[in-house]
């Protein structure tokens, strides 16, 4: 099984940036997302899985070229699944999972990094944002990457970058360690690791 990690936005990327709080700091997500595919990816090669970082360009790349690339990968190796990791915004708390309308393999993918989410965030009091009116956790939604990708695709958004508490936490070393964590053991559990 082969893992295409894909660290959303790029250096280039409009917005996609926390506040600058009262002390200065500010959190760019392309930074954040690519603290946890790095961790991610490190982990899938030391254990001898088969892994992609989709975009090693630090600049953004286009949806259809991310596309395009999961597709190459996903076409010479059929179980194949895509990881796509960002930070929310819009005001909200906590973490949550997507993945493309009706009942897919994505579905129960998302249902595992949901667990894990669940398990491992709510020691710091962050709930999983769930959708369970069709049985599962995971929302449903038309991005691009999770429609045009040919392998089961999942998108989580870890935290809001722009409310305070749940930026001031992925902005910290044992933040980014915790989400890669969630991440990493998913990984883990679906390939019998």
């Amino acid at each position: 099984m082969h893992i295409i990690i894909d660290n959303g936005h790029g250096n280039d990327t409009p917005g996609k940036r926390s506040p600058v709080w009262a002390d200065g700091s500010q959190l760019f997500e392309y930074e954040f997302n690519r603290k946890v595919a790095e961790i991610v990816f490190n982990f899938c090669r030391t254990a001898g899985v088969d892994a992609t970082l989709l975009v090693p360009e630090l600049y953004d790349v286009s949806l259809v070229e991310r596309v395009r690339r999961a597709n190459k990968i996903s076409l010479a190796d059929p179980e194949a699944f895509l990881i796509s990791i960002h930070a929310n915004a819009g005001g909200g708390t906590g973490w949550e999972i997507f993945t493309s309308p009706g009942e897919t393999m994505s579905d129960k993918i998302a249902t595992i990094f949901a667990e894990f989410a669940e398990k491992m965030l709510s020691k710091y009091n962050f709930r999983t944002r769930k959708d369970l009116s069709d049985g599962d956790p995971d929302k449903e939604s038309l991005f691009y990457i999770l429609r045009k990708t040919i392998c089961p695709a999942i998108l989580t958004e870890n935290l809001f970058m722009d409310t305070e508490r749940d930026c001031r936490f992925i902005m910290s070393r044992e933040g980014v360690g915790v989400i890669a964590s969630i991440h990493i053991n998913a990984i883990q559990y679906i390939l019998g690791l």
